[in-house]
């Protein structure tokens, strides 16, 4: 008989074995992966940025552009660059970018269309530049006295800093400052900032609604378009010590990264349903509440982290993208989706935990008319951990009446009733290694007890939640719960019978050898995506033949990976990573004692060709 206080995990290696489900020991999961970068220097410090520049001033320097990041702490770098510069006897200004902002009353009657009104959740994204916040008046003029000042005698320095100082293009030199988004979102919650051009103090769901559909996207179109031309670029995420590293050795080291397979930094965060084996196995803050999501691979939510000599440098992974993203994603895919990465990886811990909120994902020509993303959220659960008994909720049950359904639905919203949600929605058992298919508009969530790899499509906040268990979140809030556009977008006909002929994987056999197989879990027409997985004894050889893979080591203690270029990268148990399509022939090398299981995902070839990217309806 099982033991009821047991996890469930399949014998990666022997170390892992917890014997009670409250005890979940430290595993070799790297919180802080780095890339050694062969060429280039990473420097620290104001003082040798202060230095930097009195050597540029004595060649000729007379404009120092220094774009970057809204939620960088402008104003601690800047006061520390101030008195290095004025130690150093450099004669400079300083002129804000702010100072040609338009009014905040002005900025926002731009944007409103876009925020999708009383929305908590939900806005459309913003399709022009970051010139919505600049007076254009005052931007010429700044134009014409920075082309005064370039033309003056050399000797001083005119630096002009902040979101958008870009724009005045009349500059000798320019630097680009950065900040992983999870440093932006934790200083948004201290409300140590507000919006891009707004002093309004605003809910952190206010802040983060505007940011993600205007801000960000705004943001990042800049970034594509200078990075090209930086001179320095700069990670601001510790203000009291920047690190950085020269423009074209920074281009260099993407140019390097593009061909290796590497590593995202996750970052982690607690939630109402989070469980606690996340934070035992991966060495998190013992103090936090749980952690319910790792944030192992998303796009514009992920860094890369560098390193040389022991200095370390963090960028935004879309950086990657905007400059080598044929080397990174191939160039088919690149076709089709340009400078995104499309898939996602996160985990979902419900381990000592609750249940996620019943929820339902949009279709894809609504994601597309209301909120303006290109493709939908499909997903997929791929279980790695599991306590006896588990399950995951996934399509309606037989009987399930729609009307019915909807009803005690909002009787909950308007009265707190509970709902049996048991009565409505269909769920199955989950143990290590299964796979459950979650396309778009199939009411869904884990159960209790589960260390999910969440394998979907990019687009993420788009969760419609129609029951969160009358259940607030830990600042004790009850969540925003979008009845109606689940309904809008649950296709009914999803049920027990037709979720178990065609949402639970059933794995096969592709190609095998001595001591390996390749196993396909998913190839079908939900979505643009195929997962493969690899079991091995000792090694397995592989070409990504020009196309990307995302990849997890879902089991096995750690795996050494040889690549063509001579590089050699380490991946261990339930760590994720990406093996670019450029990297070529691959060799991987078991280097535990027990079989290997990786996952590996791919965008199908035949994706924007012979396939759309979803079924639109």
């Amino acid at each position: 008989m099982t033991n009821q206080n047991s996890v469930h995990i399949d014998d990666p290696f022997i170390a892992l074995l917890p014997e009670r489900m409250n005890k979940f020991p430290r595993g070799p999961f790297d919180t802080f992966p780095k890339f050694s970068i062969n060429n280039g220097i990473i420097e620290k410090g104001y003082d040798t940025l202060a230095e930097s520049i009195s050597y540029a001033v004595s060649k000729g320097l007379r404009v120092l552009a220094i774009e970057g990041y809204h939620g960088s702490d402008w104003e601690k770098f800047i006061k520390a660059l101030n008195h290095s510069l004025e130690e150093r006897k450099v004669n400079h200004e300083f002129i804000n970018i702010k100072s040609i902002y338009e009014s905040e009353s002005k900025i926002f009657e731009k944007i409103k269309p876009f925020l999708g009104g009383d929305d908590p959740l939900f806005g459309i994204h913003y399709p022009l530049g970051i010139e919505y916040l600049i007076d254009a008046e005052k931007l010429s003029e700044l134009r014409i006295d920075t082309s005064i000042k370039r033309g003056n005698k050399a000797g001083k320095v005119t630096i002009i800093y902040g979101t958008g100082s870009s724009l005045v293009e009349l500059y000798d030199m320019l630097w680009y400052i950065d900040i992983p988004k999870d440093y932006i979102q934790e200083r948004a919650r201290n409300g140590e900032i507000q919006n891009l051009g707004s002093d309004s103090a605003v809910s952190f769901g206010n802040f983060y609604k505007r940011s993600y559909f205007v801000e960000w996207p705004v943001q990042n179109r800049l970034k594509r378009q200078v990075l090209q031309h930086i001179d320095k670029f700069i990670d601001l995420q510790n203000p009291e010590e920047p690190t950085f590293i020269d423009g074209a050795e920074f281009r260099n080291a993407l140019a390097e990264i593009s061909t290796t397979p590497f590593r995202l930094r996750p970052w982690f965060f607690p939630g109402p349903w989070g469980g606690k084996f996340m934070q035992g196995h991966m060495g998190l803050d013992p103090e936090a509440p749980n952690f319910a999501w790792s944030f192992e691979m998303i796009v514009p939510e992920n860094g890369i982290i560098i390193e040389k000599n022991n200095l370390f440098l963090e960028f935004s992974f879309d950086c990657l993208m905007y400059l080598c993203n044929k080397n990174v994603i191939g160039e088919s895919a690149a076709n089709q989706f340009k400078y995104e990465w499309p898939i996602r990886f996160d985990y979902l811990d419900t381990i000592d935990g609750g249940n996620l909120s019943v929820q339902v994902h949009p279709r894809p020509n609504y994601i597309r008319k209301n909120f303006g993303e290109t493709f939908t959220q499909d997903e997929t659960y791929y279980i790695c951990a599991s306590k006896p008994d588990a399950k995951v909720y996934i399509g309606l049950t037989e009987n399930c009446d729609p009307q019915e359904f909807k009803r005690a639905l909002e009787d909950s919203i308007r009265f707190g009733k509970e709902v049996d949600i048991e009565k409505f929605v269909n769920y199955e058992p989950s143990k290590p290694h299964d796979l459950f298919l979650i396309p778009n508009g199939t009411v869904h969530c884990s159960g209790e007890g589960n260390l999910v790899l969440e394998i979907s499509a990019t687009p993420y906040i788009f969760t419609f939640k129609i029951y969160d268990y009358l259940r607030r979140d830990l600042e004790g809030n009850l969540r925003p719960i979008n009845v109606e556009r689940g309904f809008e977008n649950i296709r009914f006909e999803r049920k027990k019978k037709w979720v178990q002929d065609n949402l639970l994987a059933k794995p096969k056999v592709l190609r095998s050898g001595k001591g390996w197989q390749e196993v396909v879990l998913y190839e079908s027409p939900f979505t643009f995506y195929n997962i493969h997985r690899i079991e091995f004894e000792d090694e397995f050889i592989m070409n990504t033949n020009g196309m990307a893979y995302s990849t997890n080591l879902v089991q096995g203690e750690q795996v050494e990976i040889y690549s063509s270029n001579g590089r050699v990268s380490k991946l261990s148990y339930l760590e994720t990573m990406i093996i670019p399509a450029a990297a070529g022939e691959i060799k991987i090398v078991n280097k535990g004692k027990n079989a290997c299981k990786m996952v590996m995902v791919y965008v199908k070839p035949e994706i924007g060709i012979k396939y759309p990217l979803n079924d639109p309806l």
